[in-house]
């Protein structure tokens, strides 16, 4: 119970501390829009060192690539948490960010495991889904044994702990959407452009997404210690590509920002593209589906020129992140239809969600019930 206790007051300091911060950056917001690029380890801190490859120097010459290339937007902003092989800290890497009151955060890393694991990972902040995930977020996390008085630095926080990382996601929802928005923009790169091996997007319990006040990525560019893309990400020819999917990736996300809108990747189920206007009713008491074609920092007016013409369009706010949502019914049938429509005027990364009592509630388990 006191061990309870003592985890229910840090989240609830950690929220009010988020609270605090978010006032005061907002009232220094460059008018660019600021990314803050992070290269994973450095210094002493060599990462992983997979068939003799080190992570840090691979993370670090991606990361310079990806800012190279952003720079010569004139309405980006690139920000650096080391440009050279040094160590820092977690809480300095979230702090950098932090201060500059970023739009983006993305940090760069590679992977390691015991087989012959390989592929791409995109990690944004959650509970740990599997013990996998957990393993990978244990080890990035792991970093702050090399730090001095970590244990005053981070309030009891045990990387080797399940339950240190129950509360990591509380600060960080409110950006959960656009957190995977850009993470599925990244594999989706790595996949199209790249004809990489991607193993999604995933959600794991990294203290330095947990620390940082925006939509923030950790990549996992492969795996050092399966030997050919141990050789594809030490190669100029892979960081040079694995770079300018990651930059592709960071101006699709902000051109759907520009646009007031934002796409979504989801693991929802998934809808026939097209559906018949001639299916019977299949009607859900109580609960109403909508479909959520947006999700973006920015509100504007929920006008059909705004959004492709679709209409109704509907708005909820949840802190500085607005979702938008297309349609409203109680026919699941007429959702589907809607969602097709939805996905024919180009957004299609929509999904149908489901409310009852004006309170989002799982589709999955909406859809076990008996329809009428």
């Amino acid at each position: 119970m006191k061990t309870n206790t003592n985890i229910s007051f840090l989240f609830l300091t950690l929220l009010l501390i988020v609270s605090s911060v978010n006032s005061v950056f907002s009232q220094s917001k460059s008018d660019k829009f600021v990314v803050v690029l992070d290269a994973g380890h450095g210094g002493h801190d060599p990462g992983n060192l997979g068939n003799g490859f080190k992570e840090k120097n691979i993370a670090l010459n991606i990361v310079l690539e990806v800012g190279k290339a952003l720079e010569k937007n004139q309405d980006i902003q690139v920000i650096y948490t080391r440009k050279t092989d040094v160590f820092l800290k977690l809480r300095e890497r979230a702090a950098i960010a932090n201060k500059a009151d970023a739009d983006l955060f993305v940090s760069v890393h590679c992977n390691a495991f015991s087989n012959s694991a390989h592929g791409t990972e995109t990690y944004v902040l959650g509970l740990h889904v599997n013990e996998q995930n957990f393993n990978v977020a244990k080890k990035e996390n792991e970093v702050i044994f090399l730090e001095e008085d970590y244990e005053k630095h981070y309030e009891g926080f045990d990387p080797n702990s399940p339950e240190s990382l129950i509360g990591l996601t509380l600060m960080q929802e409110e950006y959960l959407d656009q957190s995977i928005q850009l993470a599925s923009f990244i594999e989706n790169n790595f996949t199209g452009k790249l004809k990489r091996k991607s193993r999604g997007v995933k959600q794991a319990g990294f203290w330095v997404l947990h620390n940082t006040y925006m939509p923030s990525v950790l990549i996992e560019t492969g795996f050092l210690t399966y030997k050919p893309e141990g050789l594809y990400l030490n190669s100029n020819k892979g960081q040079d590509e694995m770079a300018s999917a990651i930059k592709e990736a960071i101006l699709h996300y902000k051109d759907n920002l520009d646009q007031n809108v934002g796409g979504y990747f989801s693991n929802n189920i998934t809808e026939t593209d097209l559906v018949s206007e001639t299916l019977e009713e299949d009607i859900y008491e109580d609960i109403t589906f909508k479909i959520q074609i947006a999700a973006s920092s920015r509100k504007i007016m929920t006008k059909p020129y705004n959004f492709k013409g679709l209409d109704p369009i509907s708005v909820e706010e949840l802190g500085e992140l607005y979702k938008y949502y297309y349609g409203s019914t109680s026919d699941y049938n007429v959702a589907k239809r809607l969602k097709s429509e939805a996905d024919l005027k180009g957004y299609d990364g929509c999904f149908i969600v489901a409310f009852k009592n004006n309170q989002q509630v799982p589709l999955t388990e909406v859809l076990k019930t008996t329809s009428n």
